[in-house]
């Protein structure tokens, strides 16, 4: 008779715990409620339950590519001049996660009008932020140019974390779709001609190259989400897995700037199997079926895990 991991005495307890303190660091308090409101309301969305966005954003290699997002936003002096001075990202982390969090899954799970109203309220933030760069750079978050950075190196992680780390990787044209999903979200966010497929990514990423460099904030910031993450010594292993694995995915060209290792050899090993592990941990972990709820990705799930700069 085949037995269930969860029937040996103790894993399925383990495993809601793992769940719960997930769920509870990446949706905060209002996580339950906002879960409910997204999944439960009727009304049309932006994308249907096939579309590629809700394959990458609903999987557990978010959390890879979230930080990997952050790492590369932060090289353009600009946005980390914006992070820097208006985020708060060292004395609320979670509260900007979890912003984030519930962002992601209502643009891509949650019915067309909350969406429309997320987005509104994205940019009337946007509107506010503005300043100067300690070079003497102006700088707006509601720029269309900024914008267009932040984008494309979201999504660039967001692709590449769930192409090497997802529990199902898209196929040539799935990647095309999957950006021509999320140009959705960043025309309404006011981003000009997103990248719809892999080869205009290419493009626009290259095309942003010549404006990138590693400012103080940016070095310190890479610091803080890579050495000094505001978590528990219990999650500091696993936290250093996730790091680890985001480092790896960024190019040579990102890493030199920010000082960041290049090991190739372990990177394509230990670091890797690593990765691999601790993505499947936590899709076990987050699986809604082993809690009874129906099939469905909360905000805080994977979706959540989100680098976008607001």
């Amino acid at each position: 008779m085949a037995v269930s991991l969860l029937d040996i005495p103790g894993v399925g307890a383990v495993r809601q715990r793992l769940r719960a303190e997930l769920f509870a660091r990446v949706a905060g308090p209002r996580g339950p409620e906002n879960r409910a409101r997204i999944h439960e309301t009727a009304g049309p969305r932006w994308f249907g339950p096939d579309r590629p966005i809700r394959t990458v954003h609903g999987d557990a290699s978010m959390f890879i590519g979230g930080l990997r997002a952050l790492l590369l936003q932060s090289l353009h002096p600009l946005a980390m001049a914006a992070v820097a001075a208006h985020s708060g990202y060292r004395g609320d982390p979670w509260g900007r996660l979890q912003r984030t969090s519930t962002f992601l899954a209502v643009t891509t799970f949650g019915t067309a009008q909350d969406a429309r109203a997320a987005v509104g309220q994205v940019r009337a933030v946007h509107g506010r932020v503005a300043g100067t760069t300690a070079a003497g750079e102006p700088y707006r978050a509601s720029d269309p140019h900024l914008l267009g950075w932040v984008h494309a190196a979201e999504v660039d992680s967001f692709l590449r974390a769930h192409q090497r780390y997802g529990a199902r990787p898209l196929d040539p044209a799935g990647c095309d779709a999957y950006l021509a999903d999320t140009a959705r979200v960043a025309e309404a966010l006011g981003v000009v001609d997103p990248p719809r497929d892999q080869a205009a990514l290419a493009e626009r990423l290259a095309a942003y190259r010549p404006e990138l460099r590693a400012t103080r904030e940016a070095r310190d910031a890479a610091r803080f989400l890579l050495l000094d993450p505001p978590l528990p010594w219990a999650a500091r292993g696993p936290y250093a897995v996730l790091a680890a694995n985001a480092v790896a995915l960024l190019p040579s060209w990102a890493r030199s700037p920010l000082r960041l290792p290049y090991l190739p050899v372990l990177e394509a090993t230990g670091v890797r199997l690593a990765g691999h592990g601790l993505t499947r941990t936590i899709r076990w972990a987050m699986d809604p079926r082993a809690a009874g709820e129906p099939a469905r990705t909360p905000p805080g799930g994977a979706a959540a895990k989100a680098g976008r700069t607001r």
